[in-house]
């Protein structure tokens, strides 16, 4: 990590949302939000979140405001936390303003925190007048929230659990034009999840099966990489699909029980099985909220939307491709 010896009081981020294809269930470390197992994702080209932060000693307080409006306590707290934290590594007092926002629904399984945790560490250690490296940005955010170590790098990502703070980062296993897959994000309701993923998985150890997905996660990592070196999409979907059921499991047998889904998430889910058996190569995955992400090749794009454009109750479709990481841009929110 480099100090500079002055530093830009305001900086803009933005930082792309991941899907993950092995997920993250369960932490052996609270504070540090070290998870109990790796995982592998995709960064998503289309499902953004732009920060900007400002450090300025006219402010008597730190301001949170995200997608143009007031937040709950515990979600600025948790803000201003992670300003702190950005505080203490650059040697400053000053109070922020942070200015976010969402292209897509917050708190529906859209790793919303993971974006937002990723731009707010980008745009507040710049800001701070700190220049880290992909690593140190990595092992930052994921103390805000854990899956936004993974929003850090482009294209295909693996988080290495660690067993210290430093040794717990994500990186790149493969850039975004690897692969010509496409993730088709299907939002099928804007209302928030009444349970967040930070919560529940607090209660993770609850389930019965969980000793048994530990003692299955590292080989299936590993299988998974294999599967997307080889880009052999049908072993690929079908793995990527049992491990979404199999984590969910986990949830729903925890206690409490954590039932994400809504009728259509399962509608969806029992339509795309449908769809493979009549010919089109598409699998799901879903992460801890209702909307459902369908994983194809880009050259099935056409084909999974139009399927989905005939159902009333598919809300809204976000095409994404593997994307890039994290960057700054001039264009500030505020």
């Amino acid at each position: 990590m480099n100090k500079q010896s002055f530093f830009s009081s305001k900086a803009t981020a933005i930082a792309p949302s991941n899907i993950a294809f092995t997920k993250y269930w369960g932490k052996k470390d609270e504070t540090l939000r070290l998870p109990l197992h790796g995982s592998i994702s995709m960064t998503l080209s289309n499902l953004l979140t732009t920060t900007t932060v400002e450090f300025l000693d006219k402010y008597i307080k730190d301001q949170v405001i995200i997608n143009g409006g007031s937040v709950e306590a515990g979600e600025a707290e948790r803000v201003m936390k992670h300003l702190d934290r950005i505080r203490k590594m650059a040697g400053i007092n000053l109070k922020a303003k942070m200015v976010s926002n969402n292209n897509f629904p917050s708190g529906t399984g859209l790793a919303s925190s993971a974006s937002g945790f990723a731009a707010l560490t980008l745009a507040a250690s710049t800001a701070a007048g700190l220049h880290l490296a992909e690593k140190e940005l990595s092992i930052l955010a994921r103390q805000g929230s854990g899956s936004a170590s993974r929003s850090i790098p482009g294209g295909f990502v693996e988080w290495l659990d660690g067993d210290t703070s430093d040794t717990s980062y994500a990186v790149q296993i493969f850039p975004p034009e690897y692969w010509k897959i496409t993730d088709v994000v299907v939002i099928v309701s804007s209302g928030k999840k009444e349970i967040s993923s930070s919560v529940g998985q607090q209660s993770a150890s609850s389930s019965p099966f969980l000793k048994v997905r530990l003692s299955r996660m590292k080989e299936k990592n590993k299988i998974l990489k294999g599967l997307i070196k080889n880009r052999d999409f049908k072993k690929f979907g079908e793995l990527i699909e049992a491990e979404a059921l199999e984590f969910h499991t986990i949830t729903l047998t925890q206690i409490p029980p954590l039932i994400y889904w809504l009728p259509t998430t399962v509608m969806l889910m029992k339509l795309v099985q449908k769809w493979r058996k009549n010919g089109l190569k598409v699998y799901f995955t879903v992460d801890t909220g209702q909307d459902i992400h369908l994983i194809c090749e880009q050259k099935n794009v056409g084909k999974v939307r139009a399927k989905l454009k005939k159902l009333e109750e598919v809300k809204n479709i976000i095409v994404n491709t593997p994307g890039e990481g994290i960057r700054l841009t001039k264009r500030h929110l505020f």
